[in-house]
C-alpha cells in the first residue's frame, strides 16, 4: 500500500514538474503552417492524415497538441533520443512545433476494436483500479477514464496500434526507454497483465 501510495504521489510529481519542459505556447497556432509541416515532413511515417501506415509509428490524429509539441521539445533538445526524430524536430521553432500539435489535433483519431472480450475485462480493472498488491496504479489516473490523455505530458494512447502499446510497455519496463513514471509501472506488470492491458487500449476510443 505504501509503495502504491509513493507511486501514485511520485506522478504527480512529476507530473507538475515536467510541464516546464514544454516549448512556451504561441498566442495561437497556425493550422495552415501545422499541416503544411505534417503532410510534407511528418506523413511518411505518420500519415497525411494522422494514421500511421505501418504500426511502428504511432498515430497522432486526435493526441493531444500540447503532447506533441512537448515530444518534438524534448527530441530537439536530445533529451528524447530518437535517431529519427532528432532530425526532424532539430528545424523546428516553438510556434512550429504548437502548430504541428494543433493540426494532428484537430484530425479525426484513428478507430480500433478488442477482440478477446476477457482479457479485455482484466485489462479494464488494471485501466481503472490498477493493482495495489503489485504497486500499479490506475492507468486512467494519468491516460484518462477513455485514454484520452491528460495535457501535455500523458498522452492519449485510445486508437494507437495495439503493438505499439506492447512495445511501449516492453521498452518501459526493461528501461530501453526511460520514464520515473512508466518504468517502475511497465516492470511490476507481467506478460498477462500488460497483454490484458493493450487488449483493453485496443478498445477505447
Amino acid at each position: 500500500m505504501r509503495v502504491f501510495t509513493a507511486l501514485a504521489g511520485l506522478m504527480a510529481l512529476v507530473y507538475a514538474t515536467a510541464i516546464g519542459a514544454a516549448p512556451a505556447e504561441s498566442a495561437k497556432p497556425d493550422l495552415e503552417r501545422g499541416k503544411q509541416l505534417a503532410t510534407t515532413v511528418c506523413a511518411a511515417c505518420h500519415g497525411a492524415n494522422g494514421v500511421s501506415p505501418v504500426p511502428a509509428q504511432p498515430n497522432l490524429a486526435g493526441q493531444n497538441a500540447g503532447y506533441i509539441a512537448n515530444q518534438l521539445a524534448l527530441f530537439k533538445a536530445g533529451t528524447r533520443k530518437s535517431p529519427i526524430m532528432q532530425p526532424m524536430a532539430a528545424g523546428l521553432s516553438p510556434e512550429d512545433m504548437h502548430s504541428v500539435g494543433a493540426y494532428f489535433s484537430s484530425l479525426p483519431p484513428a478507430r480500433s476494436a478488442a477482440h478477446d472480450k476477457a482479457l479485455a475485462e482484466k485489462g479494464r480493472t488494471i485501466w481503472r483500479a490498477g493493482n495495489k498488491q503489485l504497486g500499479v496504479p490506475a492507468c486512467a489516473g494519468c491516460h484518462g477514464a477513455a485514454g484520452h490523455g491528460n495535457g501535455s505530458q500523458f498522452p492519449r494512447l485510445a486508437g494507437q496500434y495495439p503493438d505499439l502499446v506492447a512495445a511501449w510497455l516492453k521498452a518501459y519496463a526493461t528501461g530501453e526507454r526511460q520514464s520515473d513514471v512508466m518504468g517502475p509501472i511497465a516492470s511490476r506488470l507481467s506478460e498477462a497483465d500488460t497483454k490484458a492491458v493493450v487488449e483493453y487500449v485496443s478498445g477505447l476510443q
